[in-house]
């Protein structure tokens, strides 16, 4: 029996991974693509010549994000040669900031009996820097256990310093990186170690999964959220050679990371940065579509504001301080694929802007567009559908109407992270929280519920001055699919109690941009 098989779980682990690439289907998503943005912006006749200029600014970050998808999931099945029996030896890190013993004590138990012939396990006990209580619980664990502890004593640069730290106290020519709670599978090593026998392999990288994703409708959504970037859009990449590097389950090859400085300190997105860097000095890297190490979800809305604004802010520090354009050593593939994954999100501000349009048309009877009959809906819905089922299918049919919600649902984070990232403000190493907590966080989705407020009570007024009329058929439709879409994560947000778990309490007011500062 599979050790890591869980009923409540099923065929999660391999479902997301089993991808497809109907190119039929992605040349007729791109063709429908073009006419709708053709017929939107040239065909009908011009409204407020600013709410336009909006429009037609949202639908080309709209085509940008459908051919770049369609150019990075062409063909999902390429991958690189491993060279079996290459085997050097391997430090093995894992990432402590005073996570729980309990949860330490697994990973670290999993990661000694990985089935590999030459490895050293270490912890990297960030606690005493972080100031957490449980630092030397950490350290007589780590003795238990017969492992290597390595405690940070002078603080700076968060995960990525502790990292580096602990370059200094190890010397195997290959490192694997884990995150506290993500638990490795027995063959991590053997499965991901010999792609290394390229000398060009700067990292390999595996899927993040989360073993709890049954423990509420959260968890359940977030993986949900996740199950289209590392299965097609994670495979794509590795035609590409512009795998992300994503922090936990990777391996990195120690000179390639010594040869960009080590892990890049000036960013929270350490893994995205250090990737791009390490692909800048012409460094492969290889994602190995195989579930071999398994985490934890957030389980909690507040938690997954703070992890989801961390990702945000760290992603478009490629667009504002790193921009691949301007990098050499790049390939043009390389280039696109970075902006490609910062510029999702840049989508909160696209998603504000689509949502507010019918908004406007409700109250004040401006339009981008004058529109008479169904043309535009003859146009948009093919478009809608076909891309819709060509996502689906290019995921194996994992991508789920909670997933867009919660992609979607996120605009008023990323828009926090997007004003943070261009004003160059510094955000601390935000921890996520690896138990639940409990509360009242519908603050975090006020502006869904506002929105919601506005389109009720707009669409009334909306027929009051001038009836039932082609644009108010189109707004209408537009504004409910919008409100639709935000339901998921209202619903996340609504106040819950878990009689009889162990969870942390918060207040109800507790802002949604607090982050915990790791140094």
């Amino acid at each position: 029996m599979n050790p890591y098989y869980d009923e409540a779980i099923g065929d999660a682990r391999k479902d997301f991974l089993r991808t497809d690439s109907p190119k039929t289907l992605f040349i007729g998503n791109g063709i429908l693509a073009a006419v709708y943005f053709l017929v939107l912006a040239f065909v009908f006749p011009v409204g407020n010549p600013v709410l336009f200029f909006l429009l037609v600014v949202g639908e080309i970050f709209h085509m940008w994000q459908v051919f770049t998808f369609l150019y990075t999931v062409w063909d999902t099945g390429y991958q690189s040669p491993a060279y079996r029996g290459y085997a050097p030896e391997v430090d093995v890190f894992i990432t402590i900031a005073g996570e729980p013993v309990e949860l330490v004590r697994k990973t670290v138990a999993a990661a000694r009996v990985m089935r590999y012939p030459n490895f050293t396990v270490h912890i990297l006990n960030d606690g005493f820097v972080a100031g957490k209580e449980n630092w030397r619980e950490v350290e007589a664990l780590a003795k238990q256990l017969g492992v290597n502890c390595i405690t940070r004593t002078v603080a700076g640069g968060a995960k990525a310093g502790n990292i580096n730290n602990a370059l200094r106290f190890s010397k195997s020519p290959l490192i694997a990186c884990f995150d506290a709670d993500h638990v490795p599978h027995s063959d991590f090593l053997l499965k991901t170690v010999p792609y290394f026998g390229d000398p060009k392999m700067g990292f390999v990288q595996t899927p993040q999964f989360y073993k709890n994703l049954g423990e509420n409708y959260l968890t359940r959504s977030s993986w949900e959220q996740q199950e289209l970037f590392f299965g097609p859009i994670c495979k794509g990449k590795n035609r590409l050679n512009a795998v992300t590097m994503c922090g936990t389950n990777m391996v990195i090859r120690r000179s390639a990371l010594e040869e960009v400085g080590g892990m890049c300190t000036e960013s929270i997105a350490e893994d995205f940065i250090t990737g791009l860097l390490m692909h800048g000095r012409g460094y492969r890297s290889e994602y190995v579509p195989e579930v071999l190490a398994e985490g934890l979800a957030t389980e909690d809305m507040l938690s997954y504001s703070k992890q989801q604004f961390r990702w945000a802010r760290g992603a478009l520090d490629v667009i504002f301080r790193w921009n691949p354009l301007f990098m050499s050593g790049l390939t043009t593939a390389q280039k696109i694929q970075y902006l490609s994954s910062a510029s999702f999100y840049l989508s909160g501000a696209i998603v504000l802007l689509d949502a507010l349009l019918p908004v406007t048309f409700f109250y004040t009877g401006l339009v981008p567009v004058h529109i008479s009959g169904m043309l535009l809906a003859a146009v948009f819905l093919p478009y809608l559908f076909w891309t819709l089922y060509v996502i689906q299918r290019s995921s194996n049919f994992t991508f789920t109407f909670s997933s867009l919600g919660f992609s979607m649902g996120s605009f008023n984070i990323h828009l926090r992270a997007l004003a943070s990232a261009a004003t160059f403000r510094k955000s601390a190493f935000g921890i996520t929280a690896k138990r639940r907590v409990d509360g009242n966080f519908l603050p975090l989705v006020s502006w869904h519920i506002a929105y919601i407020a506005l389109v009720v009570v707009g669409i009334p007024v909306a027929i009051v001055r001038e009836g039932i009329s082609a644009s108010l058929l189109n707004n209408g439709a537009w504004a409910v699919m919008n409100s639709a879409v935000f339901i998921p994560i209202i619903r996340a947000a609504w106040p819950t109690r878990i009689a009889g778990t162990e969870s942390e309490q918060v207040p109800a007011k507790q802002k949604s941009h607090e982050i915990v500062d790791r140094d």
